[in-house]
């Protein structure tokens, strides 16, 4: 899994921190006079120590390359999707979803695909998205790389499972390049300046799986820049996952739609 870029730089967290210490000093004395006390200051208590982090095992050599290729940078040009006038906005997300199943014809054709439903249900899409049964869900735009130009997030369902497929889009020299894909049972989706984050149930009772995808100029891709786990509250844990489908995902609401 990918890191997450890196925090501005210590000058600027300095001077954060000094602020701060100021404004807390502020309101101590103020809050002093207002109570007519002398104006000495009174102590918060005993501070805890600080712990610094323990490095583990350093008798073993750092390793130099990973262990499991997991694809951290996945991009690829969509064949036979053209975008008239290099605007993304005027490319059809049906067929962009149509040209994603043409090239894995196993994952979708014949009774025994695994998400045959999806390529029967694509017989509905002739409205566009989320017409009648159609399973691909309403596109959202926005500029994800910074180049100024809005760029595609797609979703669509894997039937009959309950998974959901996100795609983000750009365009780069007349080309449609997909620069980012995941598939798993959603909670939400949203897009938050040039990052699109998903959350996920999670098997854990009181927990979801929040991950992040940013955007990072120097590979071209959308990279997983955070994987967390996050507690929710607590909640009823069931051995058996209900029938429903899972719900679509939903965006934040500043985001551009078509």
């Amino acid at each position: 899994m990918g890191n997450p870029p890196g925090t501005d730089g210590s000058r600027r967290r300095r001077s954060g921190k000094g602020v701060r210490r100021a404004a807390v000093i502020g309101l101590l004395l103020a809050t002093a006079v207002g109570c007519g006390d002398a104006g000495g200051l009174e102590g918060a208590g005993a501070t805890p120590t600080a712990v610094g982090p323990a490095r583990l095992w350093p008798e073993l050599t750092p390793a130099s390359s990973p262990a499991f290729e997991i694809g951290e940078v996945n991009t690829e040009v969509v064949k036979g999707v053209k975008v008239p006038g290099d605007d993304i906005r005027r490319v059809d997300p049906v067929g962009v979803v149509r040209a994603e199943m043409a090239a894995s014809p196993g994952d979708y054709d014949g009774d025994k695909a695994p998400y045959r439903d999806t390529n029967r249900r694509m017989a509905h899409c002739g409205k566009g998205p989320e017409h009648g049964r159609c399973p691909v869900l309403r596109p959202y735009y926005r500029d994800l790389t910074g180049d100024g130009r809005d760029d595609l997030a797609l979703g669509f369902r894997l039937l009959p499972g309950k998974t959901t497929a996100v795609r983000v889009y750009t365009v780069e020299k007349d080309r449609l390049v997909q620069v980012m894909a995941w598939e798993d049972a959603l909670s939400g989706v949203e897009l938050a300046g040039r990052s699109l984050v998903i959350r996920s149930p999670s098997e854990v009772a009181g927990y979801e799986y929040r991950l992040q995808w940013t955007w990072d100029r120097d590979q071209r891709a959308m990279l997983l820049t955070q994987d967390e786990m996050l507690h929710t509250g607590p909640r009823s844990h069931s051995r058996h996952p209900s029938a429903a489908p899972s719900p679509a995902p939903s965006v934040s609401p500043s985001a551009s739609t078509g």
